[in-house]
C-alpha cells in the first residue's frame, strides 16, 4: 500500500509533504519531497492543506489513561466489553490504549488485569492494541480521592501491586501513588527501581506538599496522573505537585483535554511548562460514546449531562470524550498542530516503554496510521498496516 504526495506528520517538524509505503504490518518507505518543512495544519476545523484532495497522515493515536466507552468499564472485567471498548477506540483513530482501572478491593482488580491479558493475547484485527495496563488507586489521599470510592482506599504496597502484575504477564505499565502516604518512598523505590518491570511510578490523587512530592520524583517516581485535577493547585508560597513536576525536568504529565476539566487557558499553560512532556489523555469512562443518563463508576453512580460526568455530590468524574476529539479540542484552543499530535502519540508510547514499535511514522515500526481530511476530520484508520475503518 503506497501513499504519494501527502502530507506526512514528522514530529517537531510538523507535516511534510513526502510518499509513504506499507508493507506487511509495518511502514516501509518514507520519503520526503524536500528538506523544508510546512506546518499545514492550523486549528481544526479550518482549512490546513489547499485542496481538498489532499490527505493528512497521522501516527495511530495512543491514550494511557481511558477507563471505558460504549456502555462498559476495564474494571468490569469483561473481555466482550473490553472487546467493544478496543473496537470503539481504533475507529476513533486510537490504535493502542493502556485501560485503567479504578480504586476497588484487589480480587476486582486482579480479574480486570487478567482481562487485559487476554484481550492483548486474542486482540481482534479492528481493536485497538493494549501494551499494559494504568493502575489507578487504590495508593491515594482521602482528601483528594475525586471520583475514587473511599471504601477501598489503601497505604501503598508494592508486594500486593507485584500479586497483581505476576497473573497478567507484568502488564502494569503505570501504577497510581499519593507521595504524602506512609510508606511511600520504599513503595516508590521498590517499582520503579526494578527496570525489568518496565512500570513508572505516577502522582496522583494527592494532597501533597512541594516538598513531599520533589521526595517521590528523587526516590524514582517520574510520572503525573491528569495535571490540575486532584490535586493541590499552584500558589506563590506552596508550589505542590505541579511546581515540583515543572522543576523535575525528566517527568511527563497527563493531561485531560477535554475543555471541562481543565480550562483551555490552563492547557494553553501547561503546554508552555511541560515542553515536550505532555501526555493527552481522555480519562474517558464507560459513558463515552453513549448518550445522556446514569452510569456506574467503581461503585458509585455518575450522571452524564452535557458531554459532563458528575457524581451525586456534584464533583466531576472521568470524561466522556475520546482522544482524537480532545486532540481537535487543543488545536481549537490554539497549541501548535505538532505539539498536540506528539502529546497523543510519542510522548505517551515513550512513557509506557513502547515508542521503539508506535507512536511515530518511521521505516520499520507497526504501520499504525490515521488519515484525515484537511480539516483534521477521521477518514481511514490502520492497524498494523489493516484498514479498519
Amino acid at each position: 500500500m503506497i501513499f504519494q504526495d501527502s502530507w506526512i506528520f514528522a514530529g517537531e517538524r510538523g507535516f511534510v509533504r513526502g510518499s509513504l509505503e506499507i508493507c506487511g504490518e509495518r511502514f516501509d518507505k518514507v520519503e520526503f519531497s524536500g528538506d523544508v518543512p510546512q506546518e499545514v495544519c492550523t486549528k481544526a476545523g479550518r482549512e490546513v492543506c489547499g485542496s481538498s484532495e489532499e490527505l493528512l497522515l497521522l501516527p495511530g493515536l495512543i491514550d494511557i489513561h481511558t477507563h471505558g466507552n460504549s456502555g462498559y468499564d476495564f474494571s468490569d472485567g469483561d473481555l466482550d466489553g473490553l472487546r467493544c471498548m478496543g473496537r470503539y477506540l481504533a475507529a476513533n483513530g486510537i490504535t493502542s490504549f493502556l485501560p485503567t482501572s479504578m480504586t476497588l478491593p484487589y480480587e476486582k482488580l486482579d480479574a480486570a488485569f487478567r482481562t487485559a491479558a487476554q484481550y492483548k493475547e486474542t486482540r481482534e484485527e479492528n481493536g485497538a492494541r493494549v501494551p499494559g495496563i494504568h493502575m489507578e488507586g487504590p495508593f491515594f489521599s482521602e482528601k483528594k480521592k475525586g471520583a475514587q470510592n473511599a471504601l477501598y482506599l489503601r497505604l501503598p504496597d508494592a508486594e500486593a501491586v507485584e500479586d497483581l502484575n505476576r497473573p497478567c504477564g507484568g502488564m502494569i505499565r503505570i501504577v497510581d501513588v499519593a507521595p504524602e502516604l506512609t510508606g511511600t518512598e520504599g513503595f516508590i523505590k521498590e517499582i520503579a527501581g526494578n527496570k525489568a518491570q518496565n512500570c513508572r511510578v505516577s502522582i496522583a490523587h494527592t494532597a501533597a506538599s512541594y516538598e513531599e512530592t520533589r521526595a517521590a520524583f528523587s526516590a524514582g517516581a517520574s510520572h503525573v496522573t491528569h495535571l490540575f485535577n486532584a490535586m493541590p493547585g499552584i500558589h506563590h508560597r506552596e508550589p505542590g505537585v505541579i511546581g515540583a513536576a515543572v522543576e523535575t525536568e525528566d517527568v511527563t504529565v497527563e493531561l485531560i483535554c477535554d475543555g471541562h476539566h481543565v480550562h483551555p487557558s490552563i492547557i494553553r499553560m501547561a503546554f508552555k511548562l511541560f515542553p515536550g512532556r505532555i501526555c493527552m489523555i481522555s480519562d474517558a469512562l464507560r459513558c463515552c460514546g453513549m448518550p445522556d443518563g446514569s452510569y456506574e463508576l467503581g461503585g458509585q453512580q455518575v450522571t452524564l449531562k452535557d458531554n459532563v460526568a458528575r457524581l451525586s455530590d456534584g464533583t466531576i468524574a472521568g470524561a466522556a470524550s475520546n482522544l482524537f476529539d480532545d486532540l481537535r479540542n487543543v488545536i481549537r484552543f490554539g497549541i501548535p498542530v505538532h505539539e498536540a499530535v506528539m502529546a497523543a502519540t510519542i510522548v505517551p508510547a515513550r512513557v509506557i516503554g513502547c515508542d521503539r514499535e508506535t507512536g511515530s511514522i518511521e521505516e520499520g515500526k507497526l504501520a499504525d496510521l490515521i488519515v484525515c481530511d484537511k480539516d483534521l476530520n477521521l477518514r481511514q484508520v490502520y492497524i498494523g498496516g489493516k484498514r479498519i475503518k
